[in-house]
């Protein structure tokens, strides 16, 4: 007889299925160790789950891609929405917060400001909002295949980048109209997006894993983003709006909590090596590298430790 087959028999005459012994059985647990047996579910290890999870990079891009060509395929404009919808908000704002508000008091290059902040926090917001998705969204994928379900996170994120690296010739182009010329900071914009993508992959993971146990979630999102928006300085500057002269006059540590928000760090970051005519913030690299890496680490350690859960019940 087999170790597999021994094991079975082990198993139905080692007392019940919940692995409580009977006086004189050996315990479930240990009789399925000593036959080398293990659960079909189990979280691996996490070395073994990064290997996993890069063993299946190509079916992460495929997966990315093949959901970003059929994301707009019943559109008319097809895959020009993708660069029209931020164009579209910058345009809202621009009339409602820059002429009717007076937002854009005090910025010299207001139009290059509104489209950076809002091609920027439109990257993270699809990330972050499709992210919560990939999971709850995935049900009979994840039940019907094994493999890493960081995956599904990750891809997402992924198309959303590839759907950006269109967007940022667009902004290239749109900051080049409204009168900037380019500098040698121009070279660090990939380093920026790497970070601000870092950023995405993370709270991407957070909110998979949130999102797989708390449906409601899906309905608080659009309030939550809508918030974040607001928070971020988009279409505003903070340090003029929040502790300027001319602006609501609370204390500069108002101010430096609000640009310590990762969407605004990312932002500004952006600005500053896209406008010679932004003042740069003297900490802003460090927030971001801080939120890339505190983000990325801590979000795929979070969601692997439910790895198992995910699909069950």
């Amino acid at each position: 007889m087999s170790q597999p087959e021994s094991a079975t028999a082990d198993a139905q005459a080692g007392g019940p299925m919940n692995g409580t012994p009977t006086q004189g059985q050996e315990p479930l647990a240990k009789l399925a160790e000593r036959y080398g047996l293990r659960r079909a579910i189990a979280r691996p290890s996490l070395p073994v789950y990064l290997r996993q999870l890069w063993e299946r990079r190509h079916f992460i891009t495929t997966y990315a891609t093949s959901r970003n060509v059929s994301k707009y395929s019943n559109s008319a404009l097809g895959q020009l929405w993708q660069v029209l919808t931020p164009l579209l908000n910058a345009a809202i704002y621009w009339l409602m917060f820059g002429l009717i508000l007076g937002a854009d008091k005090g910025i010299t290059n207001y139009p290059a400001f509104l489209i950076t902040g809002m091609f920027v926090f439109t990257y993270t917001q699809r990330s972050v909002s499709s992210g919560a998705k990939s999971i709850s969204g995935n049900l009979s994928l994840i039940r019907a295949l094994h493999f890493p379900r960081a995956a599904l996170p990750f891809a997402y994120t992924i198309q959303e980048f590839q759907q950006l690296l269109i967007s940022m010739g667009v902004l290239i182009a749109l900051v080049l109209v409204t009168g900037e010329m380019p500098t040698w900071f121009w070279l660090l914009i990939p380093v920026a997006l790497l970070l601000q993508t870092m950023f995405n992959v993370g709270a991407s993971l957070v909110l998979a894993r949130v999102g797989a146990s708390a449906r409601d979630l899906n309905q608080l999102l659009p309030f939550i983003m809508r918030t974040w928006l607001y928070a971020s300085g988009v279409f505003f500057s903070i340090g003029d709006k929040v502790s300027g002269p001319d602006g609501a006059g609370l204390p500069q540590w108002v101010a430096d909590i609000m640009y310590f928000n990762p969407a605004a760090a990312y932002i500004e970051l952006m600005r500053d090596l896209l406008m010679q005519t932004h003042e740069p913030r003297p900490y802003i690299w460090a927030v971001c590298v801080f939120w890339a890496v505190f983000a990325l680490l801590g979000g795929f350690w979070y969601f692997w430790r439910a790895e198992e859960k995910y699909g069950r019940g």
